[in-house]
């Protein structure tokens, strides 16, 4: 008999944990597959600390092949389930696709940042849900104070100094509180002049710091934000968002170059193309998270609206917590209808909440008792350490370093702005130029996000944005190239034939097609890349010819109605019996010089090749 297959599809709280029991239960008798775009999980609780220089990236992420026994990893994202055939079909971040068979598929594909109907926020804002956004948000905030310590208009210096927050909820308020901290140690080496510092807003629509948590945990961290020169705004929001600054809804306008948006999570899109019943587009199941009439399907984590037993009517929220519990119950469950164990209703009981601020101050609430201080600092970060999957020794060793050191305040330039755009269906991944969405299918609403974000808007709301334009199609050029991921890395060249496409734009210093490439393209262009547009370019085909190129007028060293110097034709060449002498070809121009010594290489009929006889072709190739 066959063992069963098992495929998980997202690695987040609820998946990672479903994937880690499953392996652990199984041992090695069912074939496991786990589903997700990247090759790790993210501790997302830590990441404002990453955004604030105190841990490294990497600390936070846990491999899931280095971690999951028994789990066969496949890298992609899903784009289509087949209930009936029992299949998913996904693209690999090349552009690749396949398809992943299955006797139970688990669901556990988290949430996206939430979006607003607010003009300008799309365009200028940034989230805060992967690590790509965290980098750039540590590079966005250290450059822009380093920018401040060096205008001279003080409008401008102002704007750079100020940087507002939007949602007030377990994310903003971290971020604001790290980042506060953070920007305050880096102006004691660059000083903003005239003693200023700066400036830092957090805002909500809700009466109070933390709305959905304790009252106690609210006052501690709105006590504490306030100390440190937060400016806490309940009751206020963005009404606009401007290349230079924001519209707030009491009417006063901020100028800033820096719109971190923290206005919590929506379910991934990717589960409305699954055809079932939706609760605030969250996949609806049953206590035992499986989908109604589809006993082989279940879901859990930020995208399954699982119902709450403790308060009948409601659905559990959605936290990294219950996220966390989901897995567990979810591989309990699938284990029993595959024969291994009994099912269970998913049940929970709180163990309390706590909330980093920052050096050694944080709010926490264990098990109904309420600390606040370096108490509460202690707590947390006992809790997170605990609560991690691995990586905790690096985590401590960070925190001991990150006490007795200053923190490194530079830029590292990996993530630009154009590449973390606010909407889009995949904030783990960064955008990439030339990335795989020219092999998407249009399967769904993640298919139809991604193709989105890629294409969309998402520029910084920051006078930077002269270093952080996305590289796009040169003038002349086919736009939809770009949507269609086929737009090449900035500063390596296009994989593709040049010449190959009439009217194609091209881009200095770019090496020229291989040999098999020069023997198949109708017109061997020379040292050109292919970009699609409609006008031609110098060296490129097109109504008037170019130099070098066939066209109504022979060119040089090319078989046409006249003959070239050294070709065969109806007049000799030079040395030849009766020929004309060199540079007094009958109809053509004088030839230039060419070669080392300042004679014409002889080269036989056909088609032009490369003097060095050698291709130049680089692969570019995106990684999404």
């Amino acid at each position: 008999m066959s063992r069963p297959r098992i495929v998980i599809v997202g690695a987040g709280f609820a998946g990672y944990r479903t994937a880690r029991e499953l392996s652990r239960m199984s041992r090695g008798k069912a074939d496991i597959t786990l589903l997700n775009p990247t090759d790790y999980f993210l501790y997302l609780p830590l990441l404002p600390q990453v955004a604030a220089g105190i841990l490294e990236p990497r600390r936070v992420t846990v491999s899931l092949s280095g971690t999951l026994s028994h789990v066969r990893l496949v890298l992609g994202e899903a784009d289509g389930i087949d209930l009936d055939g029992r299949t998913v079909h996904y693209s690999d971040p090349e552009g690749g696709e396949g398809t992943l068979a299955y006797d139970r598929l688990v669901l556990a594909v988290g949430s996206v940042n939430k979006l607003l109907p607010i003009p300008g926020v799309a365009e200028h804002a940034h989230g805060f849900r992967g690590l790509p956004e965290a980098l750039y948000l540590r590079d966005h905030v250290t450059r822009q104070v380093e920018l401040a310590a060096a205008a001279d208009d003080p409008d401008s210096r102002a704007a750079r100094r100020t940087f507002v927050v939007v949602g007030a909820g377990y994310t903003g308020t971290e971020v604001a509180a790290h980042g506060q901290l953070y920007t305050d140690a880096q102006v004691r080496r660059h000083p903003l002049g005239g003693g200023v510092r700066p400036r830092w807003l957090l805002l909500d629509v809700a009466p109070r710091v933390l709305p959905e948590l304790d009252e106690h945990l609210s006052r501690t961290a709105d006590r504490t934000l306030r100390e440190r020169g937060v400016e806490v705004r309940m009751g206020t929001s963005v009404k606009e968002a401007t290349p230079d600054g924001v519209l707030l809804t009491d009417g006063e306008f901020v100028r800033t170059r820096t719109l971190v948006w923290c206005v919590g999570v929506r379910p991934d899109p990717f589960v409305e193309s699954i055809g079932q019943p939706l609760e605030r587009g969250r996949i609806v199941v049953d206590p035992y998270l499986r989908l109604p009439g589809r006993p082989e399907v279940f879901a859990c984590g930020d995208a399954a609206a699982v119902p709450d037993l403790d308060k009948p009517g409601e659905f559990t929220p959605m936290t990294a917590q219950h996220a966390w519990r989901h897995g567990k119950a979810a591989a309990r469950n699938v284990a029993a209808s595959l024969g291994v164990g009994e099912r269970r209703p998913y049940r929970h009981k709180d163990l309390g909440f706590v909330v980093d601020l920052g050096g050694a101050k944080a709010a926490a609430k264990p098990l109904g008792i309420p600390l606040s201080g370096p108490a509460a600092g202690a707590v947390t970060r006992a809790y997170h350490l605990a609560a991690m999957p691995g990586n905790r020794v690096r985590v401590a060793a960070d925190w001991l370093l990150d006490s007795v050191l200053p923190r490194q305040a530079v830029q590292l330039g990996l993530v630009r702005s154009w590449s973390v755009p606010l909407d889009t269906a995949s904030p783990e991944l960064a955008r990439v130029p030339g990335g795989p969405g020219a092999h998407l299918k249009e399967a769904g609403p993640r298919a139809r996000g991604r193709e989105a974000a890629r294409s969309g808007p998402g520029a910084a709301l920051a006078a930077d944005t002269d270093a952080e334009t996305p590289p796009g199609p040169e003038p002349g050029s086919d736009p939809a190239g770009t949507e269609r991921g086929s737009g090449p890395v900035e500063g390596r060249p296009d994989p593709g034939p040049a010449g190959s496409r009439p009217g194609s734009e091209p881009v200095a210093n770019h090496p020229a097609p291989g040999p098999e490439e020069a023997r198949s393209a109708p017109e061997p262009a020379k040292s050109q890349p292919d970009h699609p547009g409609p006008e031609p370019a110098k060296n490129q085909p097109g109504p008037d010819p170019a130099k070098n190129q066939p066209g109504p007028e022979p060119a040089k060293n090319q078989p046409g109605p006249e003959p070239a110097k050294n070709q065969p034709g109806p007049e000799p060449a030079r040395n030849q019996p009766g020929g004309e002498p060199a540079g007094h070809q009958p109809g053509g121009e004088p030839p230039r010089k060419q070669g080392r010594n300042g004679r014409e290489p002889d080269r036989a009929p056909g088609p032009v090749k490369r003097t060095d006889g050698t291709p130049d072709v680089t692969s570019a190739e995106g990684d999404s």
